[in-house]
């Protein structure tokens, strides 16, 4: 598959502009957060796949690389499922067929679960558990804490579900009050249209939407 081929009208640019615009975001306040880069969902014939997902893989180890060489701690998300405590899904999401037949390939210590190999992903770096689309809802992860922890104030955001996992993470995000980058070209939706809806409410209200190239040379140092 390739990348997708969308464009964010200039309108919805320049709207964006007056509420979310980071041109020179902090190295040493910033985090790349790679989001549901798993197996399960980069696999051929898996039910949730997402076809173009390995199109952005080479974007995602450019952005993983230079944020490693700069010094922009990187963690990666990993969508998990649970059957107990507080983290775990109401039984009517159980019950709906696509999520029972495929519930258990989320599990920890399942092959489908783990990070793709293709990711450039260096073992130092911290893979966190998220329990719902949003690493930041209650019951979600510990991702907040550890960000506050690390004096981070911006987010680089890449992954898959574009309008899924990724939305939900940067919406809420920006609510707790992190600037946040969404990386256009790194992120990927099951389609063009999703890609691009999600994309325009993102840059109206909640990220500056940048390409690759456009955050890699934001990044660099002074």
């Amino acid at each position: 598959m390739s990348l997708h081929n969308v464009t964010i009208p200039q309108w919805a640019v320049e709207r964006g502009r007056t509420m979310n615009h980071f041109p020179q975001p902090d190295p040493l306040r910033s985090a790349l957060i790679v989001v549901d880069m798993q197996r399960y969902f980069m696999a051929e014939g898996q039910d949730m796949a997402n076809p173009c997902a390995r199109a952005i893989v080479p974007n995602i180890n450019r952005i993983v690389q230079a944020m490693r060489q700069i010094g922009v701690p990187i963690y990666w998300i990993r969508h998990t499922n649970t059957r107990s405590g507080p983290s775990s899904l109401p039984q009517w999401k159980l019950d709906m067929p696509l999520i029972a037949q495929s519930f258990a390939t989320l599990m920890p210590g399942r092959e489908e679960h783990e990070i793709d190999p293709s990711l450039d992903r260096d073992p130092s770096e911290p893979v966190i558990d998220k329990y719902r689309y949003s690493c930041f809802i209650e019951h979600s992860s510990d991702l907040h804490e550890r960000l506050q922890a690390a004096g981070i104030d911006t987010l680089l955001v890449v992954g898959t579900l574009t309008n899924g996992c990724c939305e939900s993470t940067i919406r809420d995000g920006s609510m707790l009050g992190y600037k946040v980058l969404a990386v256009s070209d790194a992120m990927a939706a099951i389609t063009d249209e999703e890609h691009a809806a999600s994309l325009l409410g993102m840059r109206i209200g909640f990220a500056d939407v940048v390409t690759t190239d456009e955050l890699l040379q934001r990044m660099q140092p002074d």
